[in-house]
């Protein structure tokens, strides 16, 4: 939706959109709420003839376009830089390797990096009664497929249970060293709420639980293909190992 800025006097957009629909043959009014980005595309694009061009000698629009072009253009910018800007989002959110992230230690990761991989994404926790037995099949899956293009990304997350509750350099002892973890270790992030991770508002979004999109609790799973697509999620209580059968079919492995 556009900005609150873009909706200001929004009964005279509103008169001013009945304008346009009769100024251009092109432009039909729907049923779509007025400041949803789409129709302000669709007005950007039926009516741009009229931010370079005076109107005609036709009586009737002369009559029903009173503004110049100047108010035309005060109009048509904050819904073009609305319309950008959701496309824009639109374009990044269309795969996993769009997204830039932090690791363990702050740096930026551009996950694109990972083109031509096949990703297991999981929310990790340290003191989870899933934890022992999740770290230890992941590691051996990792071990296993590694060196055929599998990457698992393990982001911390501190929302279920307090589970998680030390700094990035805690959680590295545990994973790292108590669990012999080789694969990334990401920065403690939120996967629920206000403060979802961008990334995974991707990922819940491509792929919905049994209950919806919210992430249940430690060690859900996502499954993404190599071309950055999400595949498949997985449950907390679903066994890593269980999944090898799918990691195996998209690494192309008889």
């Amino acid at each position: 939706m556009l900005c609150s800025a873009t909706a200001r006097n929004f009964s005279d957009r509103v008169n001013l959109l009945k304008i346009l629909s009769f100024a251009c043959p092109s432009f039909t009014l729907s049923s779509a709420h007025p400041t949803f980005p789409p129709l302000a595309a669709q007005l950007a694009s039926a009516c741009s003839p009229l931010l370079s061009k005076k109107p005609n000698n036709n009586r009737s629009s002369q009559s029903l376009i009173s503004c110049s072009d100047s108010s035309l253009k005060a109009f048509f910018s904050p819904l073009r830089s609305v319309t950008t800007m959701a496309s824009g989002s639109e374009k990044d959110q269309t795969s996993v390797h769009d997204f830039t992230v932090k690791d363990v230690k702050g740096n930026d990761v551009d996950l694109s990096i990972y083109k031509g991989k096949v990703l297991l994404i999981v929310n990790v926790a340290s003191q989870c009664g899933l934890t022992n037995s999740n770290y230890k099949e992941l590691n051996e899956l990792y071990e296993k497929y590694k060196d055929q293009g599998l990457e698992i990304l393990a982001f911390p997350c501190n929302q279920f249970g307090g589970q998680e509750p030390g700094s990035n350099e805690e959680i590295i002892e545990v994973a790292c060293t108590r669990f012999k973890a080789e694969f990334p270790i990401f920065d403690k992030v939120e996967v629920n709420g206000k403060n979802t991770a961008p990334v995974y508002k991707f990922l819940k979004s491509s792929k919905r639980g049994i209950l919806g999109e919210g992430i249940k609790w430690n060690f859900s799973k996502f499954l993404v293909d190599k071309e950055g697509h999400v595949v498949d999620r997985y449950a907390p209580t679903t066994s890593p190992l269980s999944i090898e059968k799918d990691i195996k079919k998209l690494l192309a492995i008889v």
